[in-house]
């Protein structure tokens, strides 16, 4: 499986992955990273970010190679500075969260479309998630809401998103899903969407043919990504429903070089059956 570094593909999550506590690269990962695509490999991204906020990890990593944004229902090529792949929500998408809104009034919420992150009800939940993405987001109503839907993010305390949750399941919405993709955040996504989803297109895409994939990942919306992959990797400080789909559990978290590790694992695996 990881005979040519040429042909492996490692497309990581970001916060509680690749990135630690801090949001910014471990050195020693970075390096790591560098020595990978030395060696001809392609490194990637797939996150739940819009493509304003991830487009500074192209020009903080490098990155070359397309990476799936809004959790799974777009895919951006930063070469081309475009979308490739979408999957927007549905057209019922804003009648169902002015419903939830109406009935969550403080619950944080923000629509983030493939133009432009519309927060729609601030508050210092939703207010900490625009810092960690570093946007300038408009502000407005639902109704002020122009561009193409992707995903919407609900924002609140981790104490209050179980009530949350349980508020959702009882709507019994249709045409959406909806993912934890954080302590402190519960999404609305186009039904069938996920990293997993967009991993499939993923494999797609003009010479992407033949590639082993290895997805990198550690919370509940990482999961489909991982069962997508060739080979699922999740960090040591993973979530345990995490744990028990991956193939390999590294002995390191985030804060200590986990993309390190895999990557020095990576690479013997390949220089071991080079020799062989």
């Amino acid at each position: 499986m990881f005979e040519d570094p040429r042909k492996i593909c490692i497309i990581t999550d970001l916060d509680g992955t690749f990135l630690p506590k801090s949001k910014t690269p471990l050195p020693r990962d970075l390096a790591a990273v560098r020595r990978f695509e030395q060696a001809g490999g392609l490194f990637t991204i797939a996150t739940g970010r819009t493509v304003q906020a991830s487009r500074r990890y192209p020009e903080e990593l490098g990155l070359k190679s397309p990476m799936i944004v809004f959790n799974g229902a777009g895919i951006y090529d930063p070469v081309q500075d475009k979308l490739v792949y979408i999957h927007p929500l549905p057209p019922e998408a804003p009648a169902m969260t002015a419903h939830i809104l109406r009935d969550q009034p403080d619950a944080g919420s923000e629509v983030l479309c493939a133009e432009d992150t519309w927060v729609i009800q601030n508050t210092p939940a939703e207010q900490a998630h625009v810092r960690i993405c570093g946007v300038t987001p408009q502000y407005g109503s639902v109704e002020d809401v122009t561009g193409t839907w992707m995903k919407v993010l609900f924002a609140m305390s981790p104490d209050e998103i179980p009530p949350f949750i349980d508020y959702i399941d009882r709507q019994h919405f249709e045409g959406v899903d909806f993912i934890r993709s954080d302590a402190k955040f519960y999404e609305m996504l186009p039904q069938g969407v996920s990293k997993g989803s967009a991993l499939h297109a993923y494999r797609e895409l003009p010479g992407m043919e033949g590639f082993t994939f290895v997805a990198v990942g550690d919370f509940d919306n990482d999961i489909e990504m991982l069962r997508a992959a060739d080979f699922a990797v999740c960090p040591q400080n993973a979530c345990g429903n995490v744990k028990a789909v991956a193939d390999r559990i590294l002995t390191r978290t985030c804060e200590e070089g986990a993309m390190e590790e895999l990557i020095d694992f990576l690479l013997e695996q390949a220089e071991n059956r080079t020799i062989s």
